[in-house]
């Protein structure tokens, strides 16, 4: 059976990126862990940026859908699914392949506001609050833009204290805080 090039170069950088980082990890490297000419790598992506878009964007698809079957296989009330969002996020974190939420990785490798990276990382953010507060909505809450943007600050955080210091806790103080917000804010 063929592989699929394009994919297999995807895995494989993405894999790279995880590992050592966006920024420590070479075009050599990606071609030589794929097992493919550089020729190869640039005949499927113009530059290591277009390699690393692609990535950030399909990681980020990935974490929405399985985050949206996770909370429906939860519950089908948008009240619980919230309720259980902290839960859903601590799940995603502690599988093996998972190294946070793409675009927070991102954005930290490329902090210039107008890279490319960074700009599809802000989009991204972006999105990521707008999924909190199309749930906060669908769950009765009273200010849904307030509340999604206060769980995306939570979630976020936590993530990134996660990141800094394995095991530091943090999720369940965003859980503890993130019931309050909820409770507080659901009609």
């Amino acid at each position: 059976m063929k592989r699929n090039t394009r994919e297999h170069i995807i895995a494989t950088a993405a894999s790279l990126f995880q590992a050592r980082g966006i920024n420590s990890t070479g075009v050599d490297t990606i071609a030589a862990e794929a097992d493919i000419s550089k020729m190869t790598l640039y005949k499927y992506f113009r530059t290591k940026e277009d390699l690393v878009l692609e990535i950030v964007s399909l990681r980020s698809r990935e974490f929405y859908a399985w985050l949206s079957n996770r909370l429906n296989h939860v519950s089908p009330d948008p009240a619980e699914q919230l309720q259980k969002l902290i839960d859903c996020i601590d799940e995603w974190l502690n599988r093996p392949e998972c190294g946070g939420l793409p675009f927070m990785n991102a954005s930290a490798e490329f902090p210039q506001t107008g890279n490319p990276v960074n700009l599809l990382s802000a989009e991204l953010a972006k999105e990521f609050r707008a999924y909190l507060t199309r749930l906060a909505s669908e769950a009765g809450a009273k200010s849904p833009e307030s509340l999604g943007q206060q769980l995306s600050m939570l979630i976020e955080g936590a993530i990134l204290s996660e990141q800094l210091n394995k095991h530091s806790g943090a999720i369940g103080y965003a859980r503890e805080a993130a019931v309050l917000l909820i409770k507080a804010n659901l009609r």
